[in-house]
């Protein structure tokens, strides 16, 4: 270790605690000054901060001085530190980015905190089909995290209680008419004694059916219980509007933090929801393969802000389609 440093070592050791104390200050060290975000080659105490504050808005207790005992500081935002804890466990208090779900449904993720526009109440974010279970729910419901493919159960990961949901509309799914049913019965019968391998299904079809999000809200049971960050990505504050090409990100249960980049909008799609249901959704926002099963329910946020693009709800090997964000907050009466 070579002299300069061993004296900056000195000098950060005699003020850790003093730097530690202040606010918003996560960690300390030392490492080479940054300059308009390019590193020079001036030794500096590193200050890590969750997130950067402009000078003027600090106090003079928070604000990290720019030298100490003539050993020049630099500060570098880091987001809040978290152990390497898996996506798929229990997390109290719970980021946005891990396994959640109604309890009759597998997995899918804690988008992030909402809140009602007229309570001003904290509310968790995900899809209808994550916290509702396709419209199969009801108000009250107890949802899990994690979700209970992941082995969250009733008793002990209750973490909040379903609020409401937007209904998807389905243009095609199992049909529940009672002469269509029985007609259906005796065919396949006759097929069976005629020795055929073709089948009837009777299914009910709407094909004026359209949808605009996929989307839900629940009540935490405590509100200390969940985090306003999203894990990797951090608090989110407002929206913008989704712009071919735009780079993006997205935390979720499966994959993680992945990026790609939007190159399909205003697109109408037709999205399996399995059991022969079929849905059409108008106005989505497709980007570049950036999820995984179990991934529904991420925020999809910008690559260059903190600001939401949409909320995730589908998608294949190929693409992510996700729902645009004002559409998911109108149709639940909810703010970011």
């Amino acid at each position: 270790m070579s002299d300069e440093r061993q004296e900056v070592l000195a000098v950060k050791n005699a003020h850790r605690r003093e730097l530690m104390g202040r606010p918003n200050v996560v960690g300390v060290g030392v490492g080479y000054k940054a300059v308009q975000g390019a590193p020079t080659v001036e030794l500096s105490i590193v200050a890590l901060v969750q997130k950067k504050v402009p000078a003027a808005a600090l106090t003079r207790q928070a604000l990290v001085p720019a030298a100490v005992d003539g050993v020049p500081t630099d500060v570098v935002p880091v987001g809040a530190l978290w152990v390497q804890q898996g996506r798929a466990d229990r997390w109290r208090p719970a980021p946005g980015g891990v396994s959640l779900g109604h309890y009759l449904v597998s997995a899918g993720t804690f988008g992030v905190v909402v809140r009602d526009q007229a309570s001003g109440d904290r509310l968790i974010l995900s899809n209808n089909h994550v916290l509702a279970n396709s419209n199969n729910a009801s108000p009250g419901d107890p949802i899990l995290q994690p979700g209970a493919v992941d082995g969250g159960n009733i008793s002990q990961d209750t973490i909040a209680r379903l609020e409401r949901f937007c209904p998807v509309s389905y243009a095609s799914e199992p049909g529940t008419c009672g002469t269509a049913n029985t007609y259906a019965l005796v065919g396949n019968a006759l097929a069976r004694l005629a020795g055929s391998k073709h089948r009837l299904q009777v299914l009910q079809v709407d094909p004026e059916a359209v949808n605009l999000v996929d989307a839900a809200v629940a009540r935490p049971d405590d509100d200390g219980a969940v985090l306003d960050e999203i894990l990797e990505i951090g608090e989110v504050s407002g929206t913008v509007e989704a712009e071919l090409g735009m780079a993006v990100r997205k935390s979720g249960r499966t994959t993680g933090l992945t990026t790609g980049m939007i190159s399909v909008l205003h697109t109408t799609v037709e999205v399996n929801y399995g059991e022969g249901r079929v849905a059409q959704f108008e106005d989505q926002i497709v980007s570049t393969p950036m999820s995984q099963g179990g991934d529904s329910g991420s925020l999809l946020v910008a690559g260059g802000s903190q600001q939401a693009v949409g909320l995730l709800f589908a998608g294949s090997q190929q693409v992510t389609i996700f729902n645009p964000i004002q559409a998911v907050l109108d149709c639940l009466s909810v703010t970011i």
